[in-house]
């Protein structure tokens, strides 16, 4: 079996906790962000191909789920799953962790758009993009599901 992709990890900055040094909820996004920074870098949409290609991803929708507190100045790592793509579009999960630990701290679902900048409009991957994505989601394919995987924010409903 394969397992996500271990493309960052950063160490969490004093400015970015609040008064209980607890990473401040704005900063896990931050985290998760870089995170898709490496991985547009990893399947070549970096500065280099961004520039040739005149493309890049933009987020169209997230989720982030909040497991465990995270302290200032702590080493985290993030593990990307690709779960899935169409023409236009990559649906991807993070999942933070404390140093190398493998329970998760924080998790991350992106739904990404591959737009042409010089519309801007949404557009088709480039075939060597698609290439490398579809390479990892075939990798991925034998991974779980991850849990928190197309979660909904609702109460539950009322009784009586």
């Amino acid at each position: 079996m394969s397992a996500p992709l271990h493309l960052h990890r950063e160490v969490v900055q004093p400015g970015w906790v609040d008064y209980n040094n607890h990473l401040s909820d704005a900063y896990y996004l931050v985290i998760f962000s870089n995170a898709t920074t490496a991985l547009m870098d990893h399947i070549g949409l970096d500065a280099a191909g961004r520039e040739r290609t005149k493309c890049s991803l933009f987020t169209a929708e997230l989720h982030i789920n909040y497991l465990s507190e995270v302290k200032g100045g702590t080493m985290v790592r993030v593990d990307t799953q690709i779960l899935g793509h169409d023409a236009k579009r990559l649906h991807i999960f993070h999942t933070l962790h404390i140093g190398d630990a493998t329970e998760a701290a924080a998790t991350n679902e992106q739904m990404l758009l591959h737009v042409d900048m010089t519309g801007p409009q949404v557009a088709p991957f480039k075939p060597d993009v698609l290439a490398k994505i579809e390479a990892i989601e075939r990798e991925h394919a034998g991974l779980p599901r991850p849990a928190n995987a197309g979660r909904s924010i609702a109460l539950p409903p009322r009784k009586g």
